[in-house]
């Protein structure tokens, strides 16, 4: 009966961490946008399939999410029940925030949206990758694409990153010092984060960490 207990508290513990943590990067992610400084590279993406076709920022990276899954076919990525929740819910609570969040004017007040977007999609990776549930969508295009190619991870996720920021600016995407902040920063602040929570991250996620700018997304 202990055994049962102990199971389901764990099991319970990491759901919680996963939900909460896609909703902080929704949430997150959302802020960054209302700030109108520039989004992070594959949320570019999404926001010029948003521009192009009218849809909601949220919406257009769940489609993008899909997309990208089919190209773990040829690559035999496994995915998670963390994976599928990820695709679906990050773009839910982005949705979900960006009715809320008001788009900010002023420099004071977008650069006070842009740091907290940053902080909260911080937070809300390290308590996603905590609860080690499946990689999200874009971590397993970029890892099966390094094994495939022979690259090294982090040449596989610059070239990734390059090629969706490119596409996602000829699209009409956010680009502006937000990208480039998210790019530098995001990594920092989620080894900060994790610090500070006393929230551990395995070896594996840590490289994730490393090389993917917004790990789990």
């Amino acid at each position: 009966m202990r055994l049962t207990s102990s199971l389901f508290s764990i099991q319970f513990s990491r759901w919680a961490k996963l939900l909460a943590g896609l909703a902080l990067v929704g949430i997150g992610i959302a802020f960054t946008k209302q700030a109108n400084l520039g989004l992070g590279p594959w949320d570019v993406l999404n926001d010029g399939l948003a521009q192009v076709t009218g849809i909601q920022l949220g919406t257009a990276s769940i489609i993008i999410g899909v997309l990208v899954m089919l190209f773990w076919i040829p690559f035999r990525e496994k995915p998670g029940i963390g994976t599928v929740t990820n695709l679906l819910l990050i773009g839910v609570f982005m949705n979900l925030a960006l009715a809320l969040v008001r788009s900010a004017n002023g420099l004071f007040l977008r650069s006070v949206w842009l740091i907290a977007g940053l902080l909260l999609a911080g937070m809300g990776s390290v308590l996603y990758l905590s609860s080690k549930l499946g990689a999200g969508p874009r971590d397993g295009l970029m890892l099966g694409l390094s094994r495939r190619i022979g690259w090294s991870i982090h040449l596989t996720r610059t070239a990734l990153e390059v090629a969706v920021l490119v596409a996602g600016w000829l699209l009409g995407g956010a680009v502006g010092v937000g990208t480039v902040l998210f790019a530098l920063a995001i990594g920092p602040i989620i080894h900060l984060m994790s610090s500070m929570t006393g929230v551990e991250l395995g070896r594996a996620n840590i490289k994730t960490v490393d090389v993917r700018g917004c790990c789990g997304y």
